[in-house]
């Protein structure tokens, strides 16, 4: 993580998070509800987008609030990418 982003209060870097998980619902419910304008699959592609949207978006919430918590020493830096 950079020098500036661990100078950022915690309620500014992690108030993405909430973004993040709203933003992959809304994408995969569109993406479902264009499907089912598109194949006539009513309601079925709507539900399967919001479901892989719900899914995902709590993966990656739970992703980063675990390595949130993380002692500093234990997440993982992109510098370490190079050994």
């Amino acid at each position: 993580m950079s020098k500036q982003r661990r100078d950022q209060p915690s309620w500014i870097r992690f108030s993405g998070i909430g973004i993040e998980y709203a933003s992959a619902v809304a994408v995969f419910a569109l993406l479902g509800y264009w499907i089912d304008g598109r194949y006539g699959c009513r309601p079925w592609g709507l539900v399967v987008g919001t479901a892989l949207g719900l899914i995902g978006g709590t993966y990656n919430l739970v992703r980063q609030s675990l390595s949130a918590f993380q002692p500093p020493d234990r997440r993982k830096r992109p510098e370490d990418d190079d050994e």
